[in-house]
């Protein structure tokens, strides 16, 4: 399917008090930004469409944590405690050397302009949309963290078991709302899983609730093949879109109607007794895509706008996305 056009904004964004994100933040410190960036993310997809999910994931778990700051990228060092060792992170979490790619790409073009932040931000609307999502416009000008959160990666990121009200609930935290939790969680049409997120939904409640046709008799199956009931196969991974794994598409929903949603904390969003407004938003997005793509790319730059103040004053424009700068200078576009 082609990339839809689905948002413009004016030049200038705020969020309450938040320091302001516009369109051309760097129309003159580094106009080539959106290019370089277009053709990183290009190759990467093209040699493993499943870049596309990392980045999109990459940028969902830096926002969730002290707001969209680059602090998922640091890795640990004597004096910072990183984010990518948390329970809801390791194992889990890649594209980590597609953002050095960038960065270093751009240091070299615009030295000690664009931030890790803004770059991630840019490479998941790219992401989405060279495997057939939608395009918007990303507003840009975050500063990047000096510091990182373990103990809030693994406190406010949902958990691939937990509750519908308690997923809910670490929405509206960072500020969204039920819809946009459910579009949000429609990246996963083209994201992948590991057995230890999925075990306990395909030897649990299935079964219940899926349409029990041959096609989900056999997918069953062989999802069991991929992942054993116990004692390993910990890190084996399943698409959860097994129709159109490589495709950003509204297949997903379809398959929590037909009660195939591969991790618990989906399909709870379509089966749960407590699923009265999930439900109906399901239904929604799995009978009209374009209904889909509008709220998606709508909740994907409220999530993106999810600022860390502490950022934009104390922040910076790291040299190397995985480290603090040293020293106590400050860059700014």
């Amino acid at each position: 399917m082609a990339s839809l056009v689905l948002l413009g904004f004016g030049s200038r964004l705020t969020a309450g008090s938040d320091p302001p994100l516009t369109l051309d933040y760097y129309a003159k410190s580094c106009p080539t930004v959106l290019e370089i960036v277009r053709k990183e993310m290009e190759c990467a997809v093209l040699s493993d469409p499943r870049n596309a999910a990392f980045i999109v994931q990459l940028h969902f778990h830096d926002c969730f944590v002290q707001g969209c700051d680059g602090s998922v990228l640091l890795d640990n060092t004597i004096t910072l405690r990183g984010e990518k060792l948390a329970p809801t992170n390791i194992h889990s979490l890649g594209g980590f050397r597609i953002i050095d790619r960038i960065k270093n790409k751009l240091e070299s073009e615009c030295p000690g302009v664009v931030s890790c932040a803004d770059i991630l931000t840019i490479a998941a609307r790219d992401a989405i949309i060279l495997v057939g999502g939608p395009y918007w416009d990303v507003p840009l000008g975050r500063k990047d963290s000096r510091t990182a959160s373990y103990e809030l990666a693994a406190a406010n990121l949902p958990a691939p078991d937990e509750s519908l009200p308690s997923i809910i609930s670490k929405f509206l935290f960072q500020g969204l709302s039920v819809t946009d939790m459910v579009a949000l969680a429609g990246a996963h049409t083209i994201g992948m899983a590991q057995c230890k997120n999925f075990r306990s939904r395909i030897y649990g409640d299935y079964d219940l609730t899926s349409s029990k046709t041959l096609s989900s008799e056999s997918h069953l199956n062989e999802l069991k093949s991929i992942c054993p009931p116990i004692g390993r196969g910990e890190n084996n991974i399943a698409p959860m879109d097994y129709v159109t794994p490589n495709l950003f598409d509204n297949s997903f929903y379809h398959l929590l109607v037909n009660g195939e949603g591969l991790l618990n904390s989906d399909q709870e969003m379509y089966s749960s007794i407590l699923a009265v407004q999930t439900k109906e938003i399901v239904k929604k997005y799995a009978a009209d895509p374009i209904a889909f793509f509008v709220q998606f790319s709508e909740s994907f730059v409220k999530m993106g706008n999810i600022t860390n103040p502490e950022s934009f004053v104390n922040g910076e424009v790291r040299k190397n996305c995985r480290f603090v700068n040293t020293g106590a200078q400050k860059d700014s576009a």
